[in-house]
């Protein structure tokens, strides 16, 4: 069965109201739960995790796309280092929200190695299945099937990052021959992907301040493979109020292709340029 017949309800994950949660949030992102006897699609533009992670033919379809799309929208091809790090960030930024959204919202960390993740990035789709999750001693769900309890909140901060490591390091490994990154960068790229996403939909859940103190924690700089902390800092709008921002720890390489348009984070924007576009997009 593909994940295209999957049906929401018809059996209770750990995780499912927090998939619930993040697609009522951010609707562009669909989560198909699948069940031990469902296998993923394969076609109709479907990629499973560990084709990315092998590399080869499988990513050179996949990037094919972002190739594509480089030189429709913008009227010129980007270098080849370039396509792969736009391909990587689309895939790498939602699969993160299938680990820091569940603990972030129910306090659960669900475990999902490549093998058990496919991605369909136009329909945005993602399907998986989760076997083991951990939880808090006070959680009901630690009755489960698959339970791993553990005894506090920073050892369920550690299951957080294990689990995006076991997932993520394997597909870095196969995007970055094409990326020209070291590991260092490609873990910075990792960082990024953890705090960026879980902030935007925190944003969306009307919790980001939460959300940024719980990042902090997450990230304090000095857990490996990790690179770097959270990285949030306040700056001031016109009027005083507060604007949440933050400095990434790599790079997107989108100036490659627009030099005057970085992103809001990115260390090459200046604070009086982040300080003009946040206010603008407040109002």
């Amino acid at each position: 069965m593909s994940a295209h017949a999957s049906l929401p309800g018809r059996f209770t994950s750990p995780v499912a109201d927090a998939y619930r949660r993040l697609t009522e949030a951010f609707p562009s992102l669909r989560i198909d739960e699948l069940t031990d006897s469902e296998q993923p699609a394969a076609d109709d533009g479907w990629v499973g995790a560990t084709d990315l992670a092998a590399g080869g033919a499988a990513v050179d379809t996949y990037l094919a796309w972002d190739d594509e799309q480089v030189t429709r929208d913008y009227g010129q091809r980007a270098r080849p280092d370039v396509v792969a790090t736009f391909g990587l960030h689309r895939y790498a930024w939602p699969a993160c929200l299938l680990i820091t959204v569940p603990w972030f919202v129910s306090r659960r960390v669900p475990r999902v190695p490549v093998e058990h993740v496919s991605f369909q990035r136009t329909r945005g789709r993602m399907a998986v299945r989760v076997r083991e999750f951990a939880c808090l001693p006070d959680d009901p769900a630690a009755a489960l099937p698959g339970a791993r309890v553990v005894p506090d909140e920073e050892a369920l901060r550690a299951e957080v990052r294990s689990a995006v490591a076991e997932h993520l390091g394997p597909v870095l490994a196969g995007f970055g021959p094409r990326m020209r990154r070291r590991n260092h960068a490609l873990w910075g790229m990792a960082t990024d992907e953890i705090v960026e996403g879980l902030w935007y939909v925190a944003h969306l859940l009307g919790e980001e301040r939460r959300a940024m103190a719980e990042l902090e924690l997450l990230l304090p700089g000095t857990t490996k493979p990790y690179v770097g902390t959270a990285g949030f800092r306040e700056l001031r709008g016109p009027g005083g109020e507060s604007l949440p921002t933050r400095d990434r720890a790599s790079c997107c390489l989108f100036y490659t292709l627009r030099p005057e348009d970085t992103c809001v984070t990115c260390p090459r924007t200046c604070d009086s340029d982040r300080v003009r576009r946040l206010s603008a997009n407040s109002n």
